[in-house]
């Protein structure tokens, strides 16, 4: 039997050195480290049984009936081994608001903002107050259920730039999405028992047995109290009254990024909020690419792109984050430490993103998404369902197209492996990462922010990344279409304070050993025509047009090889962005133009920002950059 359930015996023994089990079939000790954590969270927690995760696929099969059977999911017939979960309805998204940072001092999270304001960039709870919360939640919380202890690999097992995790949790959803989410189960089990260190993370979705109240939509969790707490001298993550996957499945943002941005903060190297492609010109030169946008900026459309231009080629090294670190010879080196993807399904479509939709289309798990009588999936963006299918949304109530109300909520999710993507990268899972020769940000700006530009330097690239904004998303709690500041597309993920992760990027042209830096770029594929509204280029697959241009930049001899200075950055001079074949008339003036009063305006905002935001803690350099904007745009 695959599965190891262990029934605790509530008293002083071991789980390999510390909990007293009895269990079904032989129990492999767990390394001593992780036994203490494993038995630190079941004297919390008091769940009912533990089991160890293997990673097997007959113990997912397993889970996934266990699921079934409660409810909480159901089979998508159409597919193989697809699944649809309907969550609470008050359990949809990230909760940017309960994410807290817990450390001595408040400024190691964030900087002091001016005049009493609030901070924009992170939440900081005290240790005293995160102990009383913690008192609050956690013990007994599993009373009644199953804790599961999942041991995962962010990045390829045995990589130097993977790390390790433990997450305990008693959401059987939560194990079968980590399996698809990361590396899981005895072959990381293996690696701790070699004694690497490990981030210690502990989930309970915050409905001990037996209930006190309903569930809705047999989803457990406990929207009141929801809290989701990182310790990041300590290595831990606590999260508590959240079953939504980026609440619970703490590998992704909250180590990935939050935790893993600290660690990488204390060893030199990068954890960013970034997707990674590998493109190819037709005469075979391949080169690969990182890119940072906020939510809903078409990050997973860019890194599985069918490039319009012929010739070309994109593959898919990740959708999501990216851990750079510099090698010896002083190239940066980027690995995907995720093994899924987690993408937002409205507006994915053949049109959009057809290699999504291929991989999407077995071993997924989908969370409130449309279901079609026919055991399919529907969301916006897809083509209206064949007459005759009906439709239930994901509250489960009939839907028909007009309907007031989405039939898939805006933030829902496919959960599906990174491998069964068509474009998948060869190199996806090199030990020592791909090689980056570009850096790109970007964001959803409808107005005065050119197609593309490229940074002075790396000091104002720097800068272009801290001066990222974007129209808000639905990936978080904030409503309406408002332009948010979102430095790096990492404000909801910084794991310590703003100003030092702006000195440790810029440190990076600091290094004493040999150093390659790549080229810093922004792009904006959402500008509008400010008459008609409608957006002024086509994006998608013609993104590959702007991609050559950053191509041929990156192995440029001159600095203004096919480009020009604007007050902005280097901008495409005429002609350098090939429009031979674009379906539509594009207005190339337009898309380029960069209008001083907007800029002045742009550069106003940045100086409230930075002023009230980050204050004594912007570094010097970033302060420079923005003078000089500022003069720039006032000649």
């Amino acid at each position: 039997m695959s599965c190891l359930l262990l029934r605790l015996i509530r008293r002083q023994g071991s789980v390999g050195a510390s909990v007293g089990v009895r269990s079904l079939t032989s129990v492999p000790s767990l390394p001593p480290s992780v036994a203490d954590f494993v038995k630190g969270a079941v004297d919390e927690c008091k769940p009912s049984s533990v089991h160890v995760v293997a990673g097997t696929p007959e113990e997912t099969a397993n889970i996934l009936a266990g699921l079934e059977r409660d409810g909480m999911v159901k089979k998508l017939l159409k597919y193989d081994n697809c699944w649809l979960a309907r969550t609470d309805p008050k359990d949809v998204a990230r909760v940017e608001s309960k994410t807290v940072i817990v450390t001595k001092n408040k400024r190691d999270t964030i900087p002091i903002p001016a005049g009493g304001a609030k901070s924009q960039l992170g939440n900081w709870m005290s240790e005293s107050d995160w102990q009383r919360a913690r008192q609050e939640r956690f013990p007994g919380c599993m009373t009644g259920r199953t804790m599961y202890v999942i041991p995962f690999s962010m990045g390829p097992v045995g990589s130097a730039l993977t790390k390790y995790g433990v997450q305990v949790t008693d959401s059987p959803y939560v194990v079968a999405s980590m399996g698809i989410m990361t590396r899981m189960g005895t072959p990381v089990l293996n690696k701790l028992a070699e004694g690497v260190e490990f981030v210690r993370c502990q989930h309970s979705v915050g409905r001990p047995l037996p209930l006190k109240a309903p569930l809705v939509n047999s989803w457990p969790c406990n929207p009141e109290k929801v809290l989701i707490t990182h310790l990041p001298d300590t290595r831990q993550i606590l999260s508590f009254g959240s079953g939504y996957g980026g609440n619970s499945l703490l590998g992704k943002k909250c180590f990935a990024l939050r935790i893993a941005s600290r660690i990488a903060k204390d060893e030199g190297w990068l954890a960013e909020h970034m997707l990674i492609l590998g493109i190819t010109n037709p005469q075979g030169v391949k080169r690969y690419v990182a890119a940072a946008f906020p939510s809903a900026c078409g990050k997973t459309n860019l890194a599985m792109m069918k490039p319009a231009l012929p010739g070309w080629k994109v593959e898919c090294v990740g959708d999501d984050i990216a851990w750079m670190k510099f090698d010896s010879q002083g190239k940066l080196r980027a690995i995907n430490p995720e093994n899924g993807f987690f993408g937002v399904a409205p507006g994915t479509s053949d049109k959009t993103n057809p290699y999504a939709m291929a991989t999407i289309s077995r071993n997924t798990m989908f969370t409130n998404v449309g279901e079609t009588s026919d055991g399919g999936f529907w969301w916006e963006g897809l083509d209206p369902p064949p007459a005759g299918t009906a439709v239930t949304d994901w509250h489960g109530k009939t839907w028909k197209p007009g309907s007031a109300t989405p039939c898939a909520h805006p933030n829902s999710r496919f959960c599906a492996p990174a491998a069964q993507c068509p474009i998948i990268d060869p190199q996806w899972e090199s030990e020592e990462g791909v090689p980056i020769d570009a850096i790109i940000f970007g964001g959803r700006r409808p107005e005065g922010v050119p197609l593309v530009y490229e940074s002075f330097s790396w000091q104002h690239g720097v800068f272009v990344g801290a001066a990222m904004r974007s129209e808000a998303t639905a990936a978080a709690e904030h409503k309406g279409k408002v332009i948010m500041h979102d430095p790096f597309a990492m404000r909801p993920f910084f794991g310590y304070n703003f100003g030092d992760y702006l000195t440790h990027w810029l440190s990076m042209q600091k290094r004493k050993a040999p150093t390659h830096l790549p080229k810093i770029f922004h792009v904006n594929w959402f500008r509008k025509d400010p008459a008609t509204g409608s957006f002024l280029w086509p994006g998608f697959g013609e993104n590959a047009r702007v991609l050559e241009w950053i191509f041929k930049r990156c192995g440029r001899e001159r600095e203004d090889e096919a480009a020009r200075k604007s007050i902005i950055g280097w901008v495409p001079e005429g002609g350098a962005i090939d429009t031979k074949g674009l379906g539509t008339k594009v207005d190339m003036g337009a898309l380029f133009d960069v209008p001083k009063p907007f800029w002045q305006n742009e550069a106003k905002e940045l100086r409230a920002f930075f002023t009230q935001q980050v204050g004594a803690d912007l570094p010097v350099q970033v302060e420079a950059e923005l003078r000089a904007l500022e003069e720039r745009v006032h000649q």
